[in-house]
């Protein structure tokens, strides 16, 4: 099974979705899995793990929604709020849905770039250990040598760096990336979304070959049993339709092994969310 580990869904509504700026006018509309599905199919892709956009339990409510009428949605990375003291009851009714996977917060918006450390968030993070839930870490390379030490707290969580912690792929900024996501793949529960690439380059002049450092990087730090194919679609879209995405992982891998293609397009999003075989 071939699964795409990072897509959204939304209802455009411009005054909660106020980072989609002009200069993303293509997103400036409804995203949903009929616009999807196909392109899916197109593309060899079976399955998706959609991810959360907007910070509210409602967004959460909302991709669930679509996961229980919707096959092609293995899992969800839903939003709650983790700096609540009450979160383990928040996260015991969310138990009750199977596809929900995980949770994620978008770190790199916050104005304190050490907020991956603050005591309540660790605390709500040790509440999803404790009811089994991984956790996206959605963050800048800045935040790197913090995120390195934000993981090193949880030893037995699972964690995936999205979209390789946006490298400044546009300006050819590499080695401080290098050397922190390097670290951070020291730690072996781990793992990293091939994903986001496209948005992180220039968006009208990018060439196949621009990826090839970053992605040389995340494979031997990562090995290939800790990487997964993710789209980012409709993101994507600022630069890149879903099959030009899927072209420049496909390519990068056309002499890994079959069973190594398999990890990377599915069997490792399938291992890391525990979804069903």
């Amino acid at each position: 099974m071939r699964i795409d580990s990072h897509q959204h869904f939304w209802k455009y509504n411009p005054g909660r979705d106020g980072w989609i700026t002009n200069e993303m006018s293509a997103l400036q509309r409804d995203f949903l899995p009929e616009d999807l599905f196909p392109v899916l199919r197109a593309n060899g892709i079976d399955r998706s793990i959609a991810v959360q956009a907007d910070q509210s339990e409602a967004e959460t409510g909302f991709l669930l929604e679509l996961a229980e009428h919707c096959a092609e949605i293995a899992g969800v990375v839903g939003w709650v709020n983790l700096l609540d003291e009450n979160v383990s009851e928040r996260l015991q009714h969310f138990s009750r849905y199977p596809k929900l996977r995980g949770f994620r917060h978008i770190v790199h918006a916050e104005q304190d770039d050490r907020f991956l450390l603050r005591k309540d968030f660790l605390r709500g993070v040790q509440a999803l250990g404790e009811a089994g839930f991984t956790y996206d870490i959605l963050i800048y390379p800045r935040h790197l040598p913090c995120a390195n030490e934000f993981v090193r707290h949880f030893p037995r969580q699972k964690f995936v760096v999205d979209h390789l912690a946006k490298p400044g792929i546009k300006s050819h900024e590499i080695q401080s990336w290098q050397r922190d996501i390097s670290a951070i793949a020291e730690n072996p529960n781990v793992f990293c979304k091939v994903s986001g690439m496209v948005v992180e380059a220039d968006w009208k002049g990018w060439k196949p070959e621009d990826f090839t450092p970053y992605l040389d990087v995340v494979f031997e730090a990562f090995g290939i049993d800790r990487v997964m194919f993710g789209s980012d679609w409709p993101v994507c879209l600022l630069a890149a339709s879903y099959t030009q995405v899927t072209n420049i992982v496909e390519d990068y891998a056309r002499d890994f092994s079959a069973s190594d293609n398999e990890k990377l397009f599915g069997l490792n999003a399938a291992r890391f969310y525990g979804l069903p075989a």
